[in-house]
């Protein structure tokens, strides 16, 4: 059983305007209400792939019950936890003139660290066999939390996978992930260098699990591809060209795509094949639609044999 786990979900509402105006009056279309957040955008991708997770996360206020209404609608399983305040709000509004995405990113309200720490013991609870944490922390907690879902996902024999940046990244040295996806720049702070050149990127990478950060690390390169390297092997997958509409959900999209073939024992190039694929067809719709089964089988076909 795959659990997923969103520290600082989110309500995501889209809409459409034809030009972004400072100073006037935007006539906006009408707004689209979709669950967020980086674990939650998991399970949604998941269920995509016809595969079964929980999702586990705080929620409170209005904004809460209507994402635990939301999951409902799409059929996602899932377990909130009262964070006792408003859960957050996105906004994303694309410019249709230009086809611009504008994405407004808010950091939500602060959580209680109890609130947080019940739920990351209700971990163990699930006995799951992979454990996604992804996504921002909420406000005021600290960096390690992260380090103790690792711990808790470990002490039931789960494969720990996390996706998120900054402090909280850099916090995981040394907890035992077992895969973590940073992007390049993610990663010269993880070694403390300023620049890393393309061809330098599977070393860097092997270099931070050396360096105890994970057992395996997928280098996110955008529209170019990602490299997922193990102490024993590497492999690039290269993105296919597609016609970008948004780029929210990608990355979930490609966490999604990666554990999914891990839990059928797939071999690290199919894995990292199957998550760029789901990664690149995710930016073929708008808003926060994720991905087409259909079109991320496509382009798995496309990159595996490239």
């Amino acid at each position: 059983m795959i659990l997923t786990v969103t520290l600082n979900p989110c309500i995501d509402k889209s809409s459409t305007v034809e030009k972004m105006k400072p100073e006037s009056k935007l006539r906006c279309s009408e707004i689209v209400d979709e669950p967020g957040g980086g674990g939650i955008n998991v399970s949604k991708a998941l269920k995509k792939l016809d595969t079964t997770s929980v999702a586990l996360f705080p929620s409170g206020g209005n904004n809460g019950n209507m994402l635990c209404s939301l999951l409902n609608e799409e059929n996602i399983v899932f377990h909130a936890v009262d964070s006792k305040v408003e859960t957050r709000e996105n906004w994303i509004v694309l410019e249709s003139s230009t086809v611009n995405q504008y994405r407004f990113t808010f950091p939500g309200r602060q959580v209680q660290e109890e609130t947080i720490i019940t739920l990351v013991d209700q971990i163990r609870s699930f006995s799951p066999s992979y454990v996604i944490a992804s996504g921002s922390l909420p406000p005021g907690l600290p960096d390690y939390f992260y380090g103790l879902i690792v711990k808790n996902a470990k002490s039931v024999g789960a494969k720990c996978i996390v996706d998120t940046s900054g402090p909280a990244l850099q916090a995981l040295q040394g907890k035992g992930a077992y895969l973590i996806k940073p992007n390049i720049g993610e990663l010269c702070k993880m070694l403390n260098v300023d620049w890393l050149d393309k061809e330098e990127v599977a070393d860097a990478a092997h270099q931070a699990i050396m360096d105890g950060f994970a057992e395996r690390i997928a280098v996110s390169m955008g529209p170019e591809g990602a490299w997922i390297v193990s102490k024993e092997e590497r492999y690039f997958a290269t993105a296919p060209k597609v016609e970008k509409r948004s780029t929210v959900g990608a990355g979930d999209s490609m966490v999604a795509g990666m554990t999914y073939m891990m839990e059928q024992n797939r071999s690290l190039k199919e894995i990292i094949s199957f998550g760029v694929a789901c990664g690149s067809a995710a930016t073929m719709n708008e808003g926060t639609q994720l991905f087409k089964k259909e079109d991320a089988e496509r382009l798995y076909g496309e990159i595996f044999q490239s």
